[in-house]
C-alpha cells in the first residue's frame, strides 16, 4: 500500500468524518483518479513532437497516454477529421497516490514561484490546475526537450462541494495558498 493511501485510511478520513459530521464512512469523500490531459495544437504539424510528448508524458505518468482526435474538420483552427490534438492519461489506485505524491512534494516546489495553488474549484468536487511547462518533473531528461509544452490536471474526487474537496487534498498534503485574513 503507499504511503499516502495508507494516510488517507489511518489519517484524513478519520479526520474528514468528525469535521464534517457524517453518520456513514461511505460519504467521506475520497480522491477517485486524476486525468492529466496535454493539448498539442502547434505540435500536429510535426509527427515527431506528437512522439515526444507521447514519450514525456509515459515517463511522468508511468502509464502510455491515448492520443485525442478531432471529430470534425474546421477550416478555421485548420483542422482536419481525425487529426491528432491532444494526449490523456487516467491515474487511478496505487498510481494514482504515487503521483500525488510525487506531485505535492517533489514537483509542486520546484515550479517557478511557487507560492500554493489557488483554492478554487469547479462546483462539483473536483480540482483541476495547469501548469506551463512539464520541465519540472524530474523524470524527465532536459535535453532531450525541444520545446516546452503546459498541460492540464485534474483531480477528481468524490466530495459533494468544493469545501469538502479542498480539505480532502489539504489533508492529504496538496499545498494550496494559506489565506490571509482581511485580504
Amino acid at each position: 500500500m503507499s504511503r499516502l493511501k495508507q494516510k488517507f485510511k489511518e489519517e484524513v478520513k478519520p479526520a474528514l468524518t468528525e469535521k464534517f459530521g457524517y453518520k456513514n464512512s461511505m460519504l467521506v469523500p475520497s480522491l477517485k483518479k486524476i486525468v492529466i490531459s496535454m493539448g498539442l495544437a502547434e505540435a500536429t504539424k510535426d509527427k515527431n513532437a506528437v512522439q515526444a510528448c507521447q514519450k514525456e508524458m509515459t515517463m511522468l505518468s508511468g502509464q502510455k497516454p491515448i492520443l485525442t482526435h478531432t471529430k470534425k474538420a474546421i477550416a478555421n483552427f485548420k483542422s482536419r477529421k481525425g487529426q491528432v490534438i491532444g494526449l490523456k492519461v487516467t491515474l487511478r489506485k496505487k498510481r494514482m497516490y504515487e503521483f500525488l505524491d510525487r506531485f505535492c512534494n517533489i514537483v509542486a516546489p520546484r515550479i517557478r514561484d511557487f507560492r500554493g495553488f489557488t483554492p478554487k474549484c469547479d462546483g462539483r468536487g473536483s480540482y483541476s490546475l495547469g501548469l506551463n511547462d512539464q520541465q519540472v518533473f524530474p523524470e524527465i531528461n532536459l535535453d532531450e526537450v525541444k520545446r516546452t509544452q503546459g498541460m492540464n490536471i485534474t483531480f477528481v474526487t468524490s466530495a459533494k462541494t468544493d469545501d469538502e474537496c479542498v480539505e480532502l487534498l489539504r489533508m492529504l498534503g496538496f499545498p494550496f495558498k494559506t489565506q490571509i485574513e482581511g485580504k
